[in-house]
């Protein structure tokens, strides 16, 4: 679905009123306002719209890329939600969780945070941002809920051993392993930038949309708004119908 930004209002899956635990998944992991991030008004819509029809726990988590606290930057962002439990990815306990593709692309496990784990519904709520020539909306979000101090190899911070492997063939593995139910991109404006991960260096346009449904779905509408070939996407696409096998055999 996609609808006009200040037309947006977040109406909840009925399938979410059932959850105990709901685990709202922003891009935070900079200083730099949206675009670069997700936007505190856009988490308070979400926030507002699980309320209307949900008492259940809400939890925020995501972790930077140094490794360092997220806390400073959650406070500079300005995100402060009444009775919303921050979190902070480097502080979970984390779980080696296989990948369901028994013919993976890149990774045969990850390493998941817990509180992933042990939430009932799982949103992943982005900016419109475009790396190169690849989208990273909903399921490039999810990168930087794994642990830097597993994946950072000699460098400090970073995950650097997952590039080594192939970013997009790790995303499409993460899509697989980490199932989040519903992604949200806040596309009031797309930002571009280039190939070495500084989106503060990128170019924005303003586009006035936001994007809301299944994760691999609306990224791939995103990418074709942007007019680029999303390799993950690609490969989650491929992966279905592994799945599709594994589950005839």
């Amino acid at each position: 679905m996609i609808v006009r930004d200040s037309d947006f209002v977040f109406k909840a899956p009925p399938q979410l009123s059932w959850a105990r635990r709901v685990l709202i998944k922003p891009c935070a992991g900079y200083t730099l306002p949206y675009p670069v991030t997700t936007s505190a008004r856009m988490l308070d819509k979400v926030i507002k719209g699980i309320r209307e029809i949900s008492n259940a726990d809400i939890l925020i988590a995501d972790g930077t890329p140094t490794g360092e606290s997220i806390y400073p930057i959650y406070k500079s962002l300005g995100y402060d939600f009444h009775h919303v439990l921050m979190l902070d990815v480097r502080d979970s306990i984390f779980i080696e969780v296989e990948n369901p593709l028994t013919q993976f692309y890149a990774v045969e496990s990850f390493w998941v945070p817990n509180i992933v784990l042990r939430s009932d519904f799982l949103i992943s709520v982005s900016p419109f941002k475009v790396r190169g020539d690849s989208g990273r909306f909903s399921v490039g979000n999810l990168l930087s809920l794994l642990p830097v101090s597993k994946y950072q190899g000699d460098e400090q911070g970073g995950w650097r051993t997952l590039y080594e492997l192939g970013i997009e063939k790790v995303l499409a593995d993460l899509y697989y392993t980490l199932p989040f139910d519903l992604g949200v991109i806040e596309a009031s404006q797309k930002l571009h930038y280039p190939d070495d991960d500084d989106p503060s260096q990128g170019d924005v346009e303003d586009y006035g949309r936001v994007l809301l449904g299944e994760p691999h779905e609306i990224d791939l509408e995103a990418s074709q708004i942007a007019g680029v070939e999303t390799e993950h996407l690609r490969l989650i696409s491929e992966g279905r119908g592994q799945l599709e096998d594994q589950m005839d055999s």
